[in-house]
Formats: C-alpha cells, sequence, structure tokens
C-alpha cells in the first residue's frame, strides 16, 4: 500500500496543548486526585459538545471530579439530586400563576444552565430521566407549547452507581446512547488517597476553586474541534472497528452510526486536547470502549450480567482490527 509521504520528524514541531486546556486540567486535578484518565475524558465530552456519564462504585469522587469541572469555568451551574419522587418539572421548569398580571409565568428549572451535575441519574424512575432527553439530544427544551433553546457551552454530567446496586433503575437504551462517553473513575493509587486523606479536598479545597475558563473560551474551544484534520485512512479504520463491532459473534448489538459519528467527534476533541491538528490511530483506540461500551450489547453480559464483558470484547476487537499505517 502507498503512503503519503512524511515530514522528516526532526522537522516536526512538538504538539504544544492550548494553555486554556492546560489550565482547565491543572485546576480540576487540584481537587481530583483520582486517575488523570478520567479527567481527559471528561475534557474530551466537554469539547466535543457531548455529554458525559460518570459510572463507579459510591466514594471514589464521582461527584467531585464533575463539580470541580463546573466550577473551573465562569458559567451557569446547576446540581440536581436525583431522587426516586422527583418530576419531570422539577428539572424543566414549571408555570407559575401570576395573580397581578393575570397570567401564567414560566419558572425555568435547574436544566437551564450551562453545566448540569446529574446526580446519581439511575435513583430517579424512567419517566423523569427521560425529561433530560430533547435537552442532551437538541439543547432545546419543549415546554408549555413551546421551544426554548438552551446556552451554549451546554453540558449534562451525569452520576450513577452500577446496576446491581440496590435503589437503582435501569437507563433506556435511548437515554444511555445520548452520553457521548462513560466514564470509570476506578479506585485512586496509594499516592494520590494518601493525600485524599491528608488534604480532604472534597470538603476544603473545592469550596475554594476559581474559574480558570469562560463560557465564550469553551464555545471557542469547541469550534475548533470539527476542523481537526481526520486522514481518510482514520476514517476508514473507524468504519472496520464499526464493522467488525456489527459481525462479532460476541456481540449483539454492534455500535450504530450515531456511535461512529460520535466517536470521530471525540478522537478530535482528543487530539485538540493534546496539542495536534490531527488525529492519530492511538487516539482511535483509547476511546473506543469509552464512547462504545455504553452503546454496544453483549452476549455475556445477557448471559450472566457480567458487567465486565462487553468491555473485554471491544477489547478484543480492537486487537483484531489492522491498524492503519
Amino acid at each position: 500500500m502507498l503512503r503519503r509521504a512524511e515530514p522528516h520528524i526532526s522537522s516536526r514541531k512538538a504538539p504544544v496543548a492550548d494553555p486554556r486546556i492546560d489550565r482547565l486540567r491543572a485546576n480540576i486535578q487540584s481537587v481530583f486526585f483520582g486517575q488523570g484518565k478520567a479527567v481527559d475524558l471528561l475534557l474530551v465530552g466537554l469539547l466535543a459538545r457531548g455529554h458525559v456519564l460518570i459510572e463507579d462504585v459510591p466514594g471514589v469522587g464521582k461527584t467531585v471530579l464533575a463539580r470541580a469541572l463546573a466550577k473551573s469555568i465562569d458559567c451557569k451551574f446547576a446540581r440536581i439530586q436525583l431522587t426516586p419522587d422527583l418530576l419531570p418539572s422539577d428539572i424543566l421548569g414549571v408555570s407559575v400563576y401570576n395573580a397581578e398580571a393575570r397570567t401564567f409565568d414560566f419558572k425555568p428549572g435547574p436544566i437551564f444552565a450551562n453545566i448540569v451535575l446529574a446526580d446519581e441519574i439511575n435513583r430517579t424512575t424512567p419517566r423523569t430521566q427521560s425529561a433530560l432527553l430533547e435537552a442532551m439530544a437538541e439543547e432545546q427544551v419543549s415546554v408549555e407549547n413551546q421551544t426554548l433553546p438552551l446556552s451554549r457551552p451546554f453540558m449534562v454530567v451525569a452520576t450513577q452507581n452500577p446496576f446491581e446496586f440496590e435503589g437503582t433503575y435501569y437507563l433506556p437504551e435511548n437515554q444511555l446512547d445520548r452520553f457521548l462517553l462513560r466514564v470509570t473513575v476506578g479506585y485512586p493509587d496509594r499516592a494520590a488517597e494518601q493525600n485524599i486523606l491528608m488534604l480532604q479536598p472534597g470538603r476544603t479545597k473545592l469550596d475554594g476553586l476559581r474559574p480558570v475558563m469562560t463560557a465564550a473560551d469553551v464555545v471557542a474551544l469547541q469550534d475548533m474541534v470539527p476542523k481537526v484534520r481526520l486522514d481518510p485512512s482514520i476514517i476508514n479504520y473507524v468504519l472496520d472497528i464499526v464493522d467488525a463491532s456489527r459481525h462479532d459473534p460476541n456481540l449483539q448489538l454492534g455500535i450504530s452510526p450515531r456511535g461512529a459519528l460520535a466517536l470521530t467527534q471525540c478522537v478530535q476533541a482528543a487530539a485538540l486536547i493534546q496539542g495536534r491538528d490531527y488525529v492519530v490511530p492511538d487516539d482511535v483506540k483509547d476511546l473506543v470502549i469509552p464512547v462504545a461500551a455504553h452503546r454496544v450489547i453483549s452476549k455475556a453480559y445477557l448471559q450472566n450480567g457480567d458487567p465486565t464483558a462487553t468491555a473485554r470484547t471491544l477489547q478484543q476487537l480492537l486487537d483484531q482490527v489492522p491498524t492503519p499505517s
């Protein structure tokens, strides 16, 4: 196969990330001492104009991570604590009768913010979960026979405990598909956990966190993402992975066209975060599981409920699909 001529490695400039991105990452990591990969995936979701689902066991810093992102950006932030008795109107808003004007005035709900933290999203009913669907998909809300646009940037960061925990509801497939990425935090290493015990950042440093980026900065960076170059070989690599998922005997459901589009958007954002204006195959490899694991269905998961089966199947698939030169 003929390959396009490339400049000699010594003539290339080293990638330099946008200083705004570096400041944002450093600000978040000043209070979140968990895995750096979780922070980078959250930033990928932000720049790719998507929504992120943070799933892990209680107590590993899911809410701290989401709040740190929100407090690092000078924009409107809202937190929704999802409970079984929450109603859709508690999220979208409600009309209140104005006796003086004899009219109904609409009082916007917490969804009308730039960054919305939906805490423990799978502890509320599917009916209330679905209230987020239009907002996440179209950046608008239909209430009281009118359609109201949401301001940019708009991002939903949802946290949830694993399904096997008591008191949780399954997220419908169409709701899961609206999340660009699913992120697991994991346990911190020993040094990081020692810092957590000594500094207690969730109680002290988080309250004092100051914004390091404006909403306009976020929008400007988001508008740069589609300009990151996708070589035809990268597009074909993505299509090879998508096609392999649809024919994998271990998968009941493969990656959809929306999932393929989400993957290309995420790899462009990941390249920008690393200071490149082009995508490399490793960007794709690193993001297939966070982007696709919640969109496909593993037969092993259906048979025995193994929550790690889907990720293992996707990793095996990645190992088999040839990487472009």
